[in-house]
């Protein structure tokens, strides 16, 4: 049976450092299965913009909202790492654009805290760092040589005062969205087990009225170690709306 995409759209929501070129892969695969996407590079990402170190996480949403209210009815968004800060706000300020939101080797942020709320004021960006140092902060595993060149050269620092901001939520409809987690470095077992521990990093998912867990099992950027796979769960994971 074939399921009817035709009026479903995904915003795709790159993480730090990145911008709409991080999906195209998925993209690809996207397109062959049938589903429409939009690819987004947030404001303060891209390389063209003069003032983009000024960008702000409410540009970001901003960004995100005009996306969704150019679809036809409500988006799928699917939002990967350091995208969780401008998704949850988006969910958070208009939780009626979003039938679904799926979280790729991330998750919603929790209410009160900034990415790096300590980053300097005197520093306006931070750069991608050099990658034996990423490692150590998120897997690289299936990551060619030919990819990380790919990433360094195309990587765009991100703004500090994206990185300082603090996400404030206050809408307890964002809750009601069904939610999605890809979980790739991070196995769902893991993540489900430090929700009923109650770590603070988890704090919004167990408040959650609709939530499944999605292994895919590999490093923190699937959109380039299992661009097909990951395709594949966007597309199964929307169709469930």
């Amino acid at each position: 049976m074939t399921t009817d995409t035709s009026n479903l759209t995904m915003v795709l929501i790159p993480g730090h450092w990145l911008g709409a070129w991080a999906w195209d892969e998925v993209l690809e695969h996207l397109t062959s299965l049938g589903h429409r996407a939009i690819p987004l590079t947030l404001p303060g990402l891209d390389e063209t913009d003069t003032d983009r170190v000024t960008r702000t996480l409410d540009d970001q949403v901003a960004a995100i909202e005009q996306a969704a209210t150019g679809s036809s009815g409500p988006v799928v968004i699917v939002a990967h790492s350091g995208a969780n800060a401008p998704a949850s706000l988006v969910l958070d300020r208009h939780p009626e654009l979003v039938s679904r939101v799926i979280w790729v080797d991330s998750g919603p942020a929790t209410s009160g805290v900034a990415f790096a709320p300590d980053f300097p004021e005197d520093m306006e960006e931070l750069s991608l760092p050099p990658f034996e140092i990423l490692g150590e902060q998120a897997s690289i595993e299936g990551l060619s040589a030919n990819v990380l060149e790919r990433f360094r050269e195309r990587a765009v620092s991100e703004p500090g005062t994206v990185l300082r901001q603090i996400v404030q939520l206050t809408n307890d409809a964002r809750f009601d969205v069904p939610t999605t987690f890809v979980c790739c470095s991070i196995p769902s077992s893991q993540v489900m087990e430090l929700v009923r521990a109650g770590h603070p990093m988890f704090a919004e998912v167990a408040n959650l009225k609709s939530v499944d867990y999605v292994d895919l099992p590999t490093g923190h950027w699937p959109m380039w170690s299992r661009p097909s796979d990951l395709a594949h769960i966007l597309a199964s994971a929307s169709s469930n709306n």
